[in-house]
């Protein structure tokens, strides 16, 4: 009790809970940029990466012997320390010739060490706190995971930016002005011109620093035949490395399998016949796409024999609805300096007003850059550990099992999952856990969809950056807010007081979309309202089911218990969001987000099945 007077929750939850965040966002984000940046083509990034999920996926099967062996403290502390490792390996590994494979294995390490870290800290959190403590906090721990995304998707992709162009030779600036007075005519290929050679530091030649680019749509098809002249010029002068892996992968989605001839063709079919909207398509806007721009590089100079100058562009400032499609890494040598590379650019098809946007290219030292970012990941998660010996509390829960040999771990991890289905209510539980998000997992994964769609098709007609504001600035906003107020109002009142409101409030609150599917409001400010409040729903919702995680794997083996939880909400996640596009398609947004609420009824059925504890969560003055 003393310990947990001197050791403030404050001083170790919202670090723990980062140090779990940033890990994961590495593997999954950070390594994607990182690959692209160093050449390696979408197919490969794809295939590889993909697998580094597997970890967080099957990491309940050996979370009994994190609660077997040692101390949940012991193990972050430990795994914090395996982590920075990780990092430090791939941030050695970079400037290899064979980094692929090197970094991929120090990536594997860092998954299993990350997901094994989840598994600890989740249990640490339970062990450490009492019931009214963990109630009051989940709202603060899932506010520093989400930073955690923001710093890695963020701050670190910045760092490795700025150290590209401060690296390198001078930046690359490319200017577009939208605006609908510009009536040009965008699709052709600049002319290749004979260079002359200039003296000095090796740079970067623009054929025009500042791009106009009228709004008016261009047809489909000849864009995409012109797109197909720009990538051929860049890989025949050796520019960009030509992917044949993607076209054997298009002739495979060509042959349509026994499954979506015989059960999903038929369905869908009927379902759409049946149930789908009835809406008319104008032709003559469904084959119009975004208006391009195409900008011409090459070298000043020569550079030396057997170097390469790799240049990559990203925006740096300005609307997002001006895009990037292609030349976003071009590599330059002593072959191809003085012929023309190609990047082309490419504005929103439904923007109508003037906007700008800036675009920078890098050519710095890219294995250099990425590895100064991994060292100072590593450096923070040794800090981690070191911080997190002296300030994690020492709860008496959290004990070393004695006696553990081999066979007592394999009888005891068989025991562990049989006790989580012989709990009270395991079903019930099992069916919460599975059916709690069905709607909220159907509608997220079509929202940002939907807010894109032209109006023609049943969507909103939002431009790139306008999405950008509205889902990644005023949805995290009011997602971060529910979850805070959700987690102080359920250590007030308990779980049991506040399930039903939760409950309610994750699944009413998608009405917004239904209201905003039938309108097709053009009101910035209501969408922004809508979007706050369905987002702020969930929040406060979502509040409800990790409680109730939390409640269910409450016991001896609850960190192992914990874990399973964890592996059925992300099996509630992955089902219904499988076959929510395809649903979609056959019903229009209108009956689509209709059928999500009706939807509503299975979690709703859920929540009436459980039973829980009236003072699970409550502070002990309340339930005294």
């Amino acid at each position: 009790m003393q310990e947990k007077k001197q050791k403030s929750p404050w001083a170790w939850i919202p670090t723990l809970y980062f140090a779990e965040g940033l890990p994961y966002v590495a593997v999954m984000t950070i390594a994607v940029i990182m690959y692209k940046r160093m050449g390696i083509s979408n197919t490969d990034i794809a295939l590889y990466t993909s697998w580094l999920y597997l970890p967080w996926v099957i990491k309940p099967f050996w979370s009994p012997f994190v609660d077997l062996l040692k101390t949940k403290r012991w193990w972050i502390v430990i795994m914090q320390l395996l982590i920075g490792a990780g990092f430090a390996g791939i941030a050695f590994t970079i400037p290899l010739p064979f980094f692929f494979q090197a970094t991929l294995a120090f990536f594997w390490l860092l998954a299993f060490s990350s997901a094994t870290h989840d598994i600890a800290a989740d249990g640490f959190y339970m062990l450490a706190l009492d019931t009214n403590q963990q109630a009051m906090y989940v709202g603060i721990r899932s506010t520093f995971y989400r930073v955690a995304t923001i710093m890695g998707q963020g701050v670190l992709i910045i760092l490795a930016g700025f150290l590209e162009s401060t690296s390198g030779s001078e930046p690359v600036k490319i200017n577009i002005d939208v605006s609908p007075q510009y009536t040009q005519s965008t699709m052709y290929i600049p002319q290749e011109i004979i260079p002359e050679v200039q003296e000095g530091k090796i740079t970067f030649v623009v054929d025009k620093e500042t791009v106009k680019m009228g709004t008016q749509g261009v047809d489909k098809d000849s864009l995409s035949a012109f797109l197909k002249k720009i990538t051929a010029a860049n890989e025949e002068n050796g520019f960009v490395i030509k992917e044949t892996e993607a076209h054997k992968a298009e002739a495979e989605k060509d042959k349509a399998s026994w499954w979506t001839s015989h059960v999903s063709q038929p369905l869908g079919n009927w379902i759409k016949h049946s149930f789908g909207e009835k809406r008319e398509v104008e032709e003559s806007t469904s084959k119009l796409a975004g208006n391009i721009a195409v900008v011409a590089i090459r070298l000043s100079k020569q550079p030396e024999s057997g170097k390469e100058m790799v240049l990559n562009t990203t925006m740096n400032k300005g609307d997002k609805s001006v895009s990037l499609i292609s030349g976003e890494r071009l590599s330059f040598n002593e072959k191809n300096w003085n012929k023309p590379a190609y990047v082309v650019f490419q504005a929103d098809p439904k923007l109508t007003e003037v906007t700008t946007a800036e675009y920078k290219g890098l050519s710095g030292n890219i294995p250099f850059a990425w590895s100064i970012t991994f060292f100072v990941l590593a450096g923070l998660f040794i800090f981690f550990s070191f911080y997190h010996r002296v300030f994690l509390p020492k709860p008496a829960s959290d004990i070393t099992h004695t006696h553990v040999t081999a066979s007592s771990i394999f009888k005891e991890f068989g025991r562990t999952f049989v006790s989580f289905f012989k709990k009270p209510q395991a079903l019930a539980a099992i069916f919460f856990m599975l059916t709690y998000r069905f709607s909220e997992a159907q509608a997220l994964k079509l929202i940002n969809p939907f807010l894109l769609d032209s109006r023609e098709i049943g969507g909103l007609g939002l431009t790139t950056g306008e999405v950008g504001l509205v889902y990644g600035t005023i949805g995290i906003i009011g997602l971060t807010i529910g979850g805070i107020i959700g987690g102080f109002a359920a250590a007030r009142g308990g779980l049991k007081r506040w399930l039903w409101p939760m409950t309610l409030s994750m699944l009413l609150t998608i009405l917004t979309f239904v209201y905003l599917s039938f309108s097709q409001t053009e009101s910035l400010i209501i969408i922004n309202i809508c979007v706050f409040i369905e987002q702020l729903g969930y929040g406060f919702g979502f509040t409800a089911y990790m409680l109730y995680l939390m409640y269910y794997a409450d016991g001896e083996q609850k960190t192992a218990h914990y874990a399973i939880c964890t592996g059925f909400m992300a099996l509630g996640m992955m089902i219904p969001g499988m076959f929510a596009g395809w649903l979609q398609e056959l019903l229009g947004y209108n009956h689509f987000f209709v059928w999500v609420m009706i939807c509503s009824i299975i979690p709703i059925i859920a929540v009436s099945l459980l039973k829980i504890d009236p003072n699970y969560g409550k502070a002990k003055e309340e339930k005294k």
